[in-house]
């Protein structure tokens, strides 16, 4: 793979694939190793079988009360397995600033290794997570190896299997904007008048001088609407922050989606050291009791649908095309809000909603604690369900198209006596890296 080096470059092709021999080895060079592009679902392969995935499962959100055989929960679909995805990255000349891995979703308890290290693991294989991986490279060629494994009894749906989401490279400078670093809210919004709240993270930055230049750009028109720059000898680490007015705001809604980027320069001690940009919407969303919910100071109900991740046939690898073709399906026939069940979704479709003009409740989990399956998400939620709620806050909370937070689909948990303190939890954690929405959960028990 003939590399390119840009801020960020998104690993496509020149990936090799293989389902795991011996467990945890990472299979010899051969020519069973299998060319692949990311995306990559090896689970749509096929051949479905009634007997992939049989679940003896009590389904006590239907009122079983004893475990009967379940077959086609998952889609019939051999899904169940571990394998290993491999690439090539070629860096040329000195290294220098910092390197990182991002993905956007990786299928499951994902393992990276770079040139036999290993750099990083991140099990939830819907959320994405990125891996500093400056220590472990060298000038030259240098091996990306993924190792994802997907359990039994993991899913009460299709999860598909592999980098099913697409995998990206970054470099950064010595003094730079870290992944997901910047946070733009709109704290005062009319037809009139917008206030813009830009709080940017800067790493490395103490005891320098920083400068930040920031363009308001309407993104449609490319007009730049207003700018700012701001000076600050930094004694402390945390988030710089603008405030910018707009008169006469180019409102979002899903009639009228328009949506602004932020283009920050950063220099540090007068030196240039990169441009980060930032989509956003000018928009307000409140919860106003016997009134409901309103955007933009209106009144509206929301017509949504629960909708999954995969995209049927073609499985759960994800393609912009196929997604927006689902989502204009979805407006055609009135839609106007979905909730992403029951999982965080791809930043496509996050991108569509609020380029399509649809809102968006994203939901990160089926379970919390207890399970729903035998090897769901339960065995990793008291080590991990902070990290994976900040990932999810951080990587979505600029998009105008997320008007609430979920925090879980009807989870056993509810019924547990505890339960109101782990809901307490995941609700202030929401409030705390984001309080700009408001955050629900899905609930089915009245009584337990």
């Amino acid at each position: 793979m003939k590399l390119i080096l840009l801020a960020i470059t998104s690993l496509l092709t020149s990936w090799q694939f293989m389902k795991e021999q011996t467990d945890h080895q990472m299979p010899e060079p051969s020519a069973a190793w299998q060319q692949v592009t990311v995306p990559h679902d090896w689970a749509i392969y096929g051949p479905f079988d009634r007997s992939n995935d049989l679940q003896n499962v009590t389904v006590w959100q239907n009122g079983e009360t004893f475990p009967t055989e379940k077959t086609g929960r998952t889609g019939g679909l051999p899904y169940i397995g571990s394998a290993w995805y491999k690439t090539i990255l070629p860096l040329q000349g000195e290294l220098e600033g910092a390197y990182f891995l991002l993905f956007d979703g990786a299928m499951s308890e994902a393992e990276v290794f770079v040139n036999g290290q290993k750099v990083c693991f991140w099990p939830y294989g819907y959320n994405a997570f990125h891996c500093d991986i400056t220590q472990a490279l060298r000038a030259g060629e240098n091996e990306i190896a993924v190792r994802l494994q997907n359990r039994e009894q993991s899913s009460r749906w299709y999860p598909g299997a592999g980098l099913f989401r697409n995998v990206h490279l970054i470099q950064k400078p010595n003094v730079y904007v870290p992944i997901w670093g910047t946070h733009i809210t709109t704290p005062y919004v009319t037809e009139q008048l917008a206030s813009i709240n830009i709080k940017t993270r800067i790493e490395n930055a103490l005891n320098k001088h920083i400068e930040l230049r920031t363009l308001l750009i309407h993104k449609s028109t490319g007009e730049v609407v207003d700018s700012l720059t701001s000076h600050y000898d930094v004694k402390h680490n945390l988030p710089l922050e603008q405030n910018i007015t707009i008169h006469n705001p180019a409102l979002w809604s899903p009639e009228t989606p328009h949506l602004y980027i932020a283009r920050t320069q950063v220099y540090a001690d007068e030196v240039y050291q990169e441009e980060v940009e930032t989509t956003f919407g000018i928009r307000s969303v409140h919860i106003v009791p016997n009134v409901g919910f309103m955007l933009n100071g209106k009144v509206r109900k929301l017509q949504g649908v629960c909708l999954h991740h995969d995209l049927g046939p073609l499985g759960s690898a994800v393609h912009r095309d196929a997604v927006r073709r689902q989502l204009l399906l979805l407006k055609e026939m009135g839609c106007d809000a979905i909730r992403t069940s029951h999982n965080m979704p791809a930043p496509e479709q996050i991108e569509l909603c609020d380029e399509l003009g649809i809102m968006v409740m994203c939901e990160p989990f089926d379970e919390w604690d207890k399970a729903k399956c035998k090897n769901g998400y339960h065995r990793f939620f008291h080590e991990w369900a902070e990290r994976d709620m900040v990932n999810m806050v951080h990587h979505f909370r600029n998009n105008p198209s997320i008007v609430m937070w979920s925090i879980g689909n009807e989870v056993p948990t509810q019924c547990a006596p505890e339960g109101y303190k782990v809901a307490k939890m995941l609700q202030d954690i929401c409030l705390r890296e984001d309080g700009t929405r408001p955050c629900t959960a899905g609930m089915d028990r009245v009584t337990c």
